[in-house]
């Protein structure tokens, strides 16, 4: 399974359109096996889920996401998680161990970001 934290460095972000970077990490058995920090090329409405998605994203784990982008996951099979925070790594230990579940989250307006855990 490929899972992608948003993050700022190493730590998951408040805002997923607003990360640093995009760390992709690939498991198996319910483990880590690889991980990979991508930059993030821009947000622009639209781009970035289907930016992952087409990179074969299967989770985003984030700690707040606007709800277009949400939508767009979901069209394309990808499980959204929100509401997360701290190590993006431990983050997606959690998951893995089914520790770490979506708060539902959803950022309504950019202005307030605030509500997004920035």
């Amino acid at each position: 399974m490929k899972i992608v934290v948003a993050a700022m460095g190493k730590e998951v972000a408040g805002h997923f359109g607003h990360c640093e970077n995009f760390i992709f990490f690939d498991t198996e058995e319910n483990k880590i096996v690889s991980e990979e920090s991508v930059p993030n090329p821009g947000h622009r409405p639209g781009f970035l889920p289907n930016f992952l998605a087409d990179r074969n994203a299967e989770v985003i784990i984030s700690g707040g996401m606007g709800g277009g982008a949400v939508d767009i996951f979901n069209e394309r099979g990808v499980e959204v998680i929100v509401g997360a925070s701290g190590d993006a790594r431990e983050a997606v230990e959690a998951y893995l161990k089914g520790e770490l579940v979506s708060t539902g989250s959803i950022c309504h307006e950019h202005q307030h970001a605030h509500e997004c855990g920035e």
